[in-house]
């Protein structure tokens, strides 16, 4: 393509003169995708946009390049002045941070040399909400992998040490050529360490790591809840031949409590009280989650499912000075199983009732009679 002919590297980009590194890359990376050869098999105009993409970016990516485009335009990569290069050797560190969307490579670097990070561990620990309030120390006992003493966590005998891949020389990955360019992938004969063991560590199989338990302490702050993750940085598996050791997580469940409920920082529990408790007042005393007991005044008239407020006797906020309350409340009970007296007793209780010490039933039963009233007129 001669120079009079070729469209504007900004253009080809459609970018802005002005548009800083980030929008440059950004939007290449979108048309690089769109246009890439693989996305549009058989189709030569796309090819060809393809081509003129990267070639755009290789100039404008450059400081020193894009500078003098712009003094000068195309004219200033003719007689050998670079630009267009194509795919020379720059079209693999153009496309290598757009790989991993085309070709879904991610999570593929690193591991050279043989070193992996160790895997993360999960546990899971139930407590009670008691030991949630105040806080504790737990002593656990988990099976773990271990750097192999034997070998020193390198996977390879005593004496002896990994030889270099003699597939990839050591880098760990290999290049493929695929059409017009170069795609590197993990190497298929050392899985990307770089190294390769031929006299391996008996105690460990050339894993460099070997099953242990392990007895950790556990600190648990007052106030954790359901679901809380603690993570112990470094006491997961042991890394792959010396490679760094993953964490492990501590993953807490409360155990159910045969009185109080939990909602975030606050309590709340059930009590039953007596028709005459709840008719002519009184108190009575619940217990309290530090292990105390606290009492709860109730006064006359107080209808079932009323609750009370106790300030401060809940949970405590986790890393906070600040506590949650509790809520009492209270089921009024019918009595059940009455003898002969309790029965009359209450019917002439009923006798005497009238809209004054029932006044709910009363209007509730005023509003029916008013319903069937309207519809039978």
């Amino acid at each position: 393509m001669s120079t009079s002919t070729k469209r504007c590297y900004y253009e080809t980009l459609e970018v802005e003169r002005d548009a800083d590194d980030s929008v440059l890359k950004s939007s290449f990376r979108k048309l690089a995708m769109k246009f890439h050869p693989d996305r549009n098999p058989g189709d030569n105009t796309s090819e060809i946009k393809f081509k003129e993409i990267n070639e755009a970016y290789e100039v404008l990516k450059d400081k020193d390049k894009r500078a003098a485009y712009d003094r000068y335009g195309h004219a200033a990569f003719e007689q050998g002045g670079g630009g267009g290069a194509g795919f020379g050797a720059g079209f693999a560190s153009s496309f290598s941070d757009i790989f991993e969307d085309l070709f879904g490579m991610a999570g593929q670097r690193g591991g050279r040399g043989g070193r992996e990070r160790g895997a993360d561990l999960r546990y899971n620990m139930e407590i009670t909400l008691e030991e949630a309030f105040g806080g504790k120390t737990a002593q656990i006992e988990i099976p773990v992998s271990v750097t192999c003493e034997a070998c020193s966590g390198i996977g390879a005998k005593a004496g002896t040490k990994p030889k270099t891949c003699s597939t990839c020389g050591g880098a760990g990955r290999v290049r493929q050529s695929q059409g017009f360019f170069t795609l590197e992938r993990t190497c298929p004969g050392c899985q990307g360490r770089g190294q390769m063991i031929e006299d391996a560590c008996p105690s460990c199989s050339g894993q460099g790591r070997v099953t242990r338990e392990r007895n950790l302490s556990v600190n648990i702050p007052p106030g954790v809840e359901d679901g809380t993750r603690i993570r112990l940085a470094g006491e997961g598996e042991a890394g792959v031949r010396g490679g760094p050791p993953g964490d492990l997580y501590i993953f807490l469940s409360l155990a159910q409590h045969q009185f109080f409920q939990r909602d975030g920082a606050d309590l709340h529990c059930r009590v039953p009280i007596s028709m005459v408790t709840a008719a002519l007042g009184g108190e009575f005393e619940v217990p309290t989650i530090e292990k105390g007991k606290t009492k709860v005044k109730v006064p006359a008239g107080t209808q079932s499912s009323r609750r009370f407020r106790i300030a401060s006797k809940g949970m405590p906020v986790l890393r906070s000075r600040q506590m949650g309350d509790m809520y009492v409340q209270v089921v009024v009970e019918t009595p059940q199983n009455l003898t002969k007296k309790q029965q009359e007793l209450l019917a002439e209780f009923d006798k005497l009732s009238s809209g004054n010490t029932q006044p709910e039933s009363e209007g509730f039963f005023t509003k029916v009679k008013d319903f069937f009233g309207n519809r039978a007129s």
